[in-house]
């Protein structure tokens, strides 16, 4: 049996712009995904496919390894996006299918998460059939790529597009008030084909070199700040600086009570937020379970 692991990711900065060039700060985090693939005889010719992830199973698919069609499932959306992927893992590489393979993917988070479902599946298959994972996403769920970096980074890194070739880089960020830092699950899993889509749209009729520039800068400085205070600072201008050029609201003016700062990560709207804030881990929790959100987690608890 072989067995792959990609890790999750959290987008500090450049979140929509990294897809026009800006330099992003991208974060892994300790949640994830494995690949366990093996051949048993016992199953014959065909292809079976079982999913976990926290919570226990989450559906499976026996396939016809030589068409890549379904033979049963128990959700047949979910398979049918899974035969999507493996038929362009199988144009990649046309010899990585064979009869009698088993796989097991196993999440440790919750897939509503938005910590990279797809983009930890992607990486796991590139990894055991041998192909680029980022031409993988490309004929796949599409995006900037930064995902696939972080599934196999062990800490931080920058990420930028050079045209469409990835460039990925270490970060030197491990704030001294990482204590102070905190992720907040806002409940509602954003679809980032959706979200890349309307963006792009936008900017058709905008002028985001500027932009590109001003988050570019602010991601190459986080690593060299020192103090909560100026961090939130930088955190509260990337944010300003999003919301204008989304034309959106910032996360802080849903929660004008909260005694720190506010950002938005990844797609807005639903996925993870940070805060940085004085409080302590306990009145953060308290605070957010209040408004509903329970998923609270501070930077070590997630971050790699």
């Amino acid at each position: 049996m072989n067995t792959y692991r990609a890790n999750g990711k959290l987008l500090l900065t450049g979140e929509y712009l990294v897809l026009k060039g800006a330099l992003a700060l991208a974060l892994p985090t300790k949640y994830g995904q494995s690949l366990e693939v093996e051949t048993w005889q016992s199953h014959g010719t065909l292809l079976q496919w079982n999913a976990y992830h926290c919570l226990g199973p989450w559906f499976s698919a026996t396939l016809n390894p030589a068409t890549l069609e379904v033979v049963s499932t128990d959700d047949s959306s979910k398979a049918q996006r899974l035969v999507e992927i493996l038929k362009a893992v199988r144009d990649l590489n046309p010899a990585a299918f064979h009869p009698g393979l088993q796989f097991i993917t196993r999440m440790d988070f919750d897939p509503e998460w938005g910590l990279g479902s797809s983009s930890t599946l992607i990486s796991n298959l590139a990894q055991w059939a041998g192909v680029d994972p980022y031409e993988l996403l490309k004929m796949t769920f599409g995006g900037s790529g930064y995902d696939i970096a972080c599934a196999t980074a062990n800490s931080p890194v920058f990420y930028h597009l050079e045209g469409a070739k990835p460039v990925v880089q270490p970060a030197d960020f491990n704030p001294p008030f990482a204590d102070h830092l905190f992720f907040i699950y806002q409940g509602k899993k954003q679809q980032s084909g959706k979200e890349v889509k309307s963006f792009n749209q936008r900017m058709q009729e905008y002028d985001y070199l500027d932009d590109v520039d001003a988050v570019s800068a602010i991601s190459e400085a986080l690593p060299n700040i020192t103090t909560l205070n100026d961090f939130r600072r930088f955190m509260e201008v990337h944010e300003d600086l999003l919301a204008h050029c989304l034309d959106r609201e910032p996360v802080k003016a849903q929660y004008p009570d909260f005694e720190g700062s506010l950002k938005s990560l990844g797609a807005w709207g639903g996925d993870f937020i940070l805060a940085a804030t004085e409080w302590p881990h306990e009145q953060v929790a308290e605070y957010f379970k209040h408004k509903g959100l329970d998923t609270v987690f501070n930077y070590h608890d997630i971050i790699l």
